[in-house]
């Protein structure tokens, strides 16, 4: 059993890995890499002055896979509950179980519905944690929302839900505020 499964390795995906991970909790990310990202040239994303988004993908990929997140291909078919917390399935016939689940999965909401969260408008309801109304379960990224969106924003809504699964497991708030060396 991991700690967390993210479904989707764009943005959101990618940076609520990297949060978990870096925090010491074991992250398995499952994902395709087909994340829009590969469709954008970015002259806005904070901190860079210009990237293509093949080339954020990667850099994404390898930071949090730089801090023990273990990135999977895989396209996943079903997400359920189970007694500790989820089971997800691949394709394939991969199984995990999680305590946790981030759905940063880009607009399909029906495996969130299947669940129980509450969609409105094909739009999953999440607090600005990224929880969704399922103990546990954390939706990032597009699908929380279809026309405000941007890498940036994403990336912010992953790395929203990391720190509140941190928090929940480390029983007080939690900020990942790291200091230059000395």
């Amino acid at each position: 059993m991991v700690d967390v499964v993210v479904v989707g390795d764009g943005p959101a995906g990618l940076s609520a890995a990297l949060f978990l991970a870096k925090n010491g909790l074991e992250v398995v990310v499952l994902g395709e890499d087909k994340t829009d990202l590969h469709y954008a040239y970015l002259y806005n994303y904070l901190g860079v002055k210009e990237i293509h988004g093949d080339d954020l993908a990667r850099l994404g990929r390898e930071q949090a896979a730089s801090f023990g997140a273990d990135l999977q291909e895989g396209h996943v078919t079903m997400v359920k509950r189970s007694d500790e917390g989820f089971h997800v399935e691949t394709e394939d016939g991969r199984g995990y179980d999680a305590k946790y689940v981030v759905m940063a999965s880009g607009a399909d909401t029906r495996m969130l519905r299947d669940l129980g969260a509450q969609i409105e408008r094909n739009i999953v309801q999440v607090d600005r944690d990224g929880r969704t109304t399922v103990e546990n379960l954390y939706a990032a990224g597009r699908i929380t929302r279809r026309i405000k969106i941007q890498a940036v924003i994403s990336a912010g809504d992953g790395a929203a839900a990391a720190l509140d699964i941190l928090s929940k497991e480390r029983g007080r708030d939690v900020r990942d505020f790291d200091e230059p060396p000395k």
